[in-house]
């Protein structure tokens, strides 16, 4: 499981998301991303979208009376445990733990603190009729993952999504694929069992390969995505033929995609998979 230390860049010194351009991040330079550096002069905007707000899956906003988060700990059926370690607060507003993002409130997250997910990464190796295809470059087999579209960003990406109230995250990786590549929401009642039975194969046995921060365009200095990314791969590649992808819920698209470092993918995702390059020992 990797060890390195999320880059804290995709949710700075830029546009917040679906806003338009009409949420601009306050300005915030490298050396003033810590909490521990000063920064007199940094004064960003409050920002928690219309979309959030009186939700049933969100938290209430702090000024409300009867919204008393337990901080870094199991709420109620909500886990408020940072997989980084203890989060700081002030004026009981959780910090996020790798500094300052150039945005307050909680913008389209619906928690406050950590907002937990869960992104499944199902794997083959590419063929070349029954042999395993070889990079002309490296020489090493050609990995291939699912990826869907996002319809938010336009983005390739990992499939996954949140962890609901009181659910494991076994359930939610599940869920998750089948929701956004196989399109489960429109299933009938019989497609959908035939569907579940087909992943159930595949989500057998899973590794784990990141569990942590998220460099995610949607961080806020209050409110952030922390992940667990775990590796399905099916190395004959006889379960996940059976697969018939469509892309439903949040993603617009989905297909299998050559693993190579030169990929542009959504958030970090692309380090998840650089771990597995050195697992699998194929082509990166």
């Amino acid at each position: 499981m990797t060890s390195k230390i999320m880059l804290h860049m995709k949710c700075r010194n830029n546009a917040y998301p679906k806003t338009d351009g009409k949420i601009i991040r306050f300005p915030v330079p490298d050396n003033k991303v810590s909490w521990f550096n000063d920064y007199l002069t940094y004064k960003p905007i409050f920002y928690t979208a219309l979309s959030v707000l009186n939700q049933k899956w969100a938290d209430l906003d702090l000024n409300e009376s009867k919204f008393k988060p337990v901080w870094n700990n199991i709420d109620g059926n909500i886990n408020r445990i940072s997989f980084t370690g203890n989060y700081m607060i002030k004026n009981n507003f959780p910090l996020n733990p790798y500094g300052r993002t150039g945005l307050v409130g909680r913008g389209l997250l619906g928690r406050w603190g950590p907002n937990h997910a869960a992104d499944p990464i199902v794997t083959r190796w590419k063929k070349n009729h029954s042999e395993n295809e070889v990079h002309i470059d490296t020489g090493k087999p050609i990995l291939q993952f699912v990826a869907i579209k996002r319809k938010d960003s336009g983005e390739w990406a990992l499939p996954g999504g949140m962890v609901d109230c009181g659910e494991i995250v076994s359930t939610t990786l599940k869920r998750e694929f089948m929701e956004e590549t196989m399109n489960l929401l429109e299933k009938s009642k019989s497609d959908a069992t035939k569907v579940e039975l087909e992943v159930e194969n595949i989500f057998k046995d899973g590794i784990e390969i990141y569990k942590g921060y998220v460099d995610d365009p949607r961080n806020t200095d209050n409110a952030w995505i922390e992940t667990v990314a775990t590796l399905f791969h099916d190395e004959k590649g006889d379960h996940v033929s059976a697969l018939k992808l469509h892309a439903g819920d949040d993603a617009v698209g989905v297909k299998w995609i050559d693993l190579d470092n030169n990929l542009k993918l959504y958030a970090n995702h692309l380090l998840f998979l650089q771990d597995i390059a050195l697992k699998l020992k194929c082509h990166w």
